[in-house]
């Protein structure tokens, strides 16, 4: 499979980081758009990586990445990464999603995650785990399972 037929849908070449992917802005108000800019890409056959840029606005009261911006992060690299590492194309809802804080994150600093594909079952699950680092040092590690549905919801 080519990287491009890897990519998710709507993915654009981020102009500002060459070899990485983006969706762009995430729409204003959005729950995504607390993430600020997300770049993903494919690392080979069931591998990907996924960057955020956190800044001051992502910090808890101890000066740390709040869990609750990593968590979504994480959670939204299922989907890219996981599309970038080979996850068959449809649409999925997360099942499960369990975080290891290993090490603090820092504002100012990208924050990236290893998307590791382990399996995709034909009755649809599809299996990671990953490890979130900064500067090369770990900060989090995760499981995740997403599930294809055939109808996807919309909002009301």
């Amino acid at each position: 499979m080519t990287d491009e037929a890897r990519l998710p849908s709507g993915a654009v070449e981020d102009t500002d980081n060459p070899g990485w992917y983006t969706w762009g802005d995430f729409p204003r108000g959005s729950f995504a758009a607390a993430t600020g800019r997300m770049l993903f890409r494919p690392e080979g056959p069931g591998r990907a990586r996924t960057r955020i840029f956190p800044d001051e606005t992502m910090l808890n009261l101890g000066g740390s990445i709040h869990g609750g911006a990593v968590m979504s992060f994480i959670d939204m690299s299922l989907f890219s990464g996981g599309r970038c590492a080979g996850m068959e194309a449809g649409h999925y809802v997360t099942l499960d999603c369990s975080v290891h804080f290993v090490g603090r994150g820092r504002a100012g600093i990208p924050l990236d995650a290893e998307v590791r594909l382990v399996r995709q079952t034909r009755g649809g699950h599809v299996f990671f785990i990953g490890t979130c680092e900064q500067d090369g040092e770990p900060t989090h590690t995760f499981t995740g399972t997403l599930k294809r549905v055939k109808t996807p919801t919309r909002p009301a």
